[in-house]
């Protein structure tokens, strides 16, 4: 009869191949690193396969054949999370730990109107958040960090299935005294135009910036420098670096506290504004899909304008 490797030899496995350090690894996994290796070996022995290459290397490096395990791992610890999600979305639907992750464009504007809300809406949901660029939450997705997603479209979401939720219109931000301050509305031809800042590469607002404003993708603006955040973004505009598109939701939020920036709504005489569409993201067929539907009207409601 062959012996099946446990779940807890899989998440080792796993952890050391996400976290690419023996200790890390076992601190993530709440083990010794001699309980984790020995783990390992033990799996080795069952699978009678190298998963590890044994030498002089301080980062573990895995064979062919173990990378190909890590991923059926990945895949088979998914499995196994989706059974217990099945009975407890059975169970008591929106109760428990609840893994959300939000993009920073998103996350300080909408998370203090959200979290009362979810609150009050669910009140035995436990929310834990992590605020990442879109590429790390959905690789997080995938790997079964994260449950679910809040964030803007368009993006590559994979495989991932996704429910817009609410249009988030982009304004253009302009310094006290700039040229088009004066104009009620701010055409995209025009901004497009002056010298535009872009948030930093990995970013998707910078992504949306670009094609709102009919930039190449990879152009660069402002001397090779790019904020991280929208705050400091923000504050280059008030500097007179130049101009930007903020989101609505941002200027709701309290972005431009403390500063003399001039915000216009904007048009486009090819289409529609410019916007981006806020939305949720799970992995597909998850068995809590009811769930994270039944969590868009209350996103929606915190995402009304003040």
């Amino acid at each position: 009869m062959m012996i099946l490797p446990s779940p807890q030899q899989l998440r080792y496995l796993v952890t050391l191949a996400e976290l690419g350090h023996f200790g890390r690894a076992a601190a993530a996994c709440s083990v010794t690193q001699s309980t984790l290796s020995a783990g390992l070996i033990t799996l080795e022995r069952q699978l009678d396969a190298a998963l590890l290459e044994r030498g002089a290397a301080k980062r573990p490096v895995f064979t062919p054949l173990g990378l190909q395990v890590v991923d059926r791992a990945r895949a088979a610890l998914a499995a196994l999370e989706a059974v217990a999600e099945t009975a407890q979305s059975a169970r008591a639907p929106l109760s428990g730990p609840l893994r959300l992750g939000i993009i920073p464009t998103l996350g300080p504007f909408l998370l203090p109107r959200l979290m009362p809300a979810i609150a009050t809406a669910f009140p035995r949901l436990k929310l834990w958040l992590r605020e990442d660029q879109t590429d790390r939450l959905l690789a997080g997705l995938e790997a079964g960090r994260l449950d679910v997603l809040l964030l803007a479209l368009p993006c590559d979401c994979g495989p991932a299935e996704t429910l817009p939720i609410a249009t988030d219109a982009f304004w253009a931000a302009l310094p006290a005294g700039h040229r088009l301050a004066g104009q009620a509305v701010v055409s995209v031809t025009a901004l497009a135009a002056e010298p535009l800042l872009l948030l930093e590469d990995g970013h998707c607002l910078r992504a949306q910036t670009q094609e709102a404003c009919g930039l190449p993708t990879g152009v660069t603006r402002g001397e090779g420098f790019a904020p991280t955040s929208l705050h400091t973004l923000v504050q280059m505009v008030q500097g007179g670096l130049g101009a930007t598109l903020l989101p609505r939701l941002a200027i709701d939020g309290g972005v431009l506290a403390g500063t003399e920036l001039v915000v216009r709504p904007m048009s486009n005489p090819g289409g529609p504004p410019p916007s981006r569409t806020l939305a949720l993201a799970w992995r597909p067929k998850s068995p809590r899909a009811a769930e994270f539907r039944g969590l868009a009207p209350a996103i929606a409601q915190a995402l009304r304008p003040v």
